[in-house]
């Protein structure tokens, strides 16, 4: 899969297990994300592909770097799709 492949995919999985919310994101927890079966089964590696995702302004989060454990309260914005276009 290339980098964008896995944005698409990492967006449905966003969708699927997040709460949408009034603006049209969805949130949902990292250590959701991280600790979800069929996430670990497409997702070699969850934090770069969020960081290329976030690079590309398709989520937002704080930091940079997210690890396992330290990180799994920290909220994954999807953002809405004419925010994600702008």
């Amino acid at each position: 899969m290339n980098v964008e492949e896995e944005v698409g995919r990492l967006k449905e999985e966003i969708r699927r297990l997040g709460q949408l919310q009034p603006d049209g994101s969805y949130k949902t927890k990292f250590g959701v994300l991280f600790n979800d079966d069929r996430c670990a089964n497409i997702f070699e590696a969850l934090v770069g592909t969020l960081r290329a995702a976030k690079k590309r302004k398709v989520v937002a989060y704080d930091g940079e770097l997210l690890l396992q454990g330290v990180h799994d309260n920290v909220e994954i914005t999807l953002l809405p799709p004419q925010v994600a276009a702008a």
